[in-house]
């Protein structure tokens, strides 16, 4: 008998699910079933897409860094390792110093763990570190230096960015108050969870 009434249950979930998105609520459903409010979803997942046009709108950047390298960051491109659960950020990096006798470009990676900030509500990038850097010539023999001078431009430029804010009808339902519990990257996404506070 319980077999019978699972399928009916998960048909009923989803129509209910369909009626809610179908009557305009706002709310991007990617998976139905709280404990609490079995209509309101248990998981937020945002797609590759919509990283990719957050972190977009950060660029380009331009810093100098320790007064020796000018740090021109363009075309960021999003990837994912759910392996270590990091987000990837490719850059393309233009370097300018006294040390160079003309400007080198190359390109700078950068992984962040993500985490969600309370007080913006928002899921953001925390603790940005610069995996690898691509550069040729005589950048080579600078390259520790340059490394340096990218991390340390990621650190104070990414660390904190939000990559998506909920709204506040997104985590509260019928006087319950809801927040984001662990964040999770897919090989085509992230998966935040959404528990009660």
């Amino acid at each position: 008998m319980t077999n019978a009434i699972a399928p009916r249950r998960r048909r009923l979930l989803g129509l209910a699910c369909a009626a809610l998105a179908g009557a305009g609520i706002g709310l991007s459903l990617s998976a139905c079933a709280s404990s609490t409010f079995p209509f309101i979803p248990d998981h937020y997942t945002f797609s590759r897409e919509q990283v990719q046009t957050a972190v977009a709108r950060k660029f380009p950047y331009h810093r100098t860094v320790s007064q020796l390298f000018d740090v021109a960051l363009t075309n960021p491109v999003v990837g994912f390792e759910p392996g270590a659960n990091r987000v990837t950020v490719h850059v393309d990096a233009h370097v300018e110093s006294p040390f160079l006798q003309q400007p080198v470009d190359g390109g700078f990676l950068l992984t962040s763990q993500l985490q969600y900030d309370e007080p913006s509500h928002a899921v953001v990038l925390r603790s940005p570190t610069v995996e690898r850097v691509d550069v040729d010539g005589e950048a080579r023999a600078y390259r520790q230096q340059i490394e340096s001078a990218g991390a340390l431009a990621a650190a104070q430029w990414l660390d904190g960015y939000p990559i998506y804010t909920f709204k506040p009808d997104q985590l509260q339902f019928a006087g319950v108050n809801f927040e984001p519990g662990t964040i999770t990257i897919l090989t085509n996404g992230i998966r935040v969870q959404i528990v009660e506070k």
